[in-house]
């Protein structure tokens, strides 16, 4: 399973939370948050489509 992190870069702009496929973001506040972390298929759209570059996706 992949590890999913926001970093404190994040400004809400919830691009993420449009972009994965498998709705693994929440905003919360004024940040993204990885909720369902555990349905990532680690496809790197949240990273990529980032306008701040606050979001990581490692493998195990």
């Amino acid at each position: 399973m992949p590890k999913v992190t926001v970093n404190e870069d994040c400004t809400g702009c919830e691009v993420c939370v449009s972009t994965c496929p498998v709705v693994v973001f929440e905003i919360q506040g004024d940040r993204a948050e990885p909720i369902n972390e555990k349905d990532c298929i680690a496809c790197l759209l949240c990273t990529t489509e980032c306008p701040v570059n606050a979001i990581t996706v490692e493998e195990d």
